[in-house]
């Protein structure tokens, strides 16, 4: 089982998030208590979270008799996503210290045709096509890419002030200017729209 398929599971996100509230490691009878089921369930639900790599194991011997299996959270070096936003990236190229939020999205941009493997001559079928290999869905409509997935709308929906690194990631990634209104991003009943600049 991978992680993503882990934390899809609530049964399983519920006990990874036990898990995670305790101070200290964890047995599956008190994974059984919390939830009120066996603690054949619980210990099931901790092998699993572990064979996904969520989840380290121990022993511990306190009491009597068998050392308790325990277990506690794995250290987390990326978050899980789906699809991946490559948010890792887009923080580095913004700690290089650029002043320009366009220049940023752009240089991300075209770090994401690299990842969807774009060529330099792409035309806008191209970067749907190449976006929905990275698990983003993009639809070409006219001169104009049509996505309800945008990589980066969770973060412009979260602060639009930083709709100048979108406008940048898609002129990066489609190889001229792009134009996406702001407005698409912060309505959640509709796709983003990006106008792609005529003169490619």
């Amino acid at each position: 089982m991978d992680r993503l398929s882990a934390v899809g599971d609530p049964r399983l996100r519920s006990a990874l998030e036990f898990v995670r509230s305790q101070e200290r490691c964890v047995t599956a009878d008190e994974l059984a208590a919390e939830d009120r089921v066996h603690r054949n369930v619980a210990r099931s639900r901790l092998e699993r979270l572990a064979a996904a790599g969520l989840l380290e194991t121990g022993t511990s011997r306190e009491g009597v008799g068998r050392p308790a299996k325990t277990y506690r959270a794995a250290p987390e070096l990326e978050a899980i996503e789906f699809p991946a936003h490559h948010t890792a990236e887009l923080v580095g190229l913004l700690a290089e210290g650029r002043d320009d939020l366009r220049d940023v999205g752009a240089a991300f941009g075209r770090r994401l045709a690299t990842a969807a493997g774009l060529h330099k001559a792409r035309t806008l079928d191209d970067v749907c096509a190449g976006l929905r290999r990275l698990g983003f869905q993009a639809s070409r409509d006219g001169d104009s890419i049509v996505t309800p997935t945008c990589p980066l709308r969770p973060l412009v929906a979260a602060e639009p002030r930083l709709a100048a690194i979108d406008e940048g990631m898609w002129s990066g990634l489609v190889g001229t200017r792009a134009r996406c209104g702001i407005s698409g991003c912060l309505d959640p009943s509709s796709p983003c729209r990006i106008t792609i600049d005529k003169e490619r």
